[in-house]
């Protein structure tokens, strides 16, 4: 229990920002998902601008660390290279 009203609005503001992460995070990660998915290789190549905007801007909000937005960005690129 907060002991301040300053403390008591702090946790309000964390608890939106967490549920607001938590929203685009995992809607990033279920279009990561679906674009792994996909064997069809035209598909992938459309759908991969919109999957790398989301990651970067997770990563421009901080939500995710840059390494690891470069690392899915880079998993998801090899991925549809293999893709014939």
């Amino acid at each position: 229990m907060a002991n301040h009203a300053s403390a008591d609005k702090r946790n309000r503001q964390s608890e939106r920002r967490r549920l607001h992460n938590r929203y685009y995070a995992k809607t990033t990660r279920n279009a990561i998902r679906a674009l792994r998915n996909t064997s069809d290789k035209a598909a992938a190549e459309a759908n991969a601008p919109k999957v790398y905007a989301m990651i970067d801007k997770l990563a421009k909000i901080g939500v995710i660390h840059k390494n690891k937005a470069a690392n899915l960005k880079s998993g998801i690129a090899v991925y549809i290279n293999k893709l014939s």
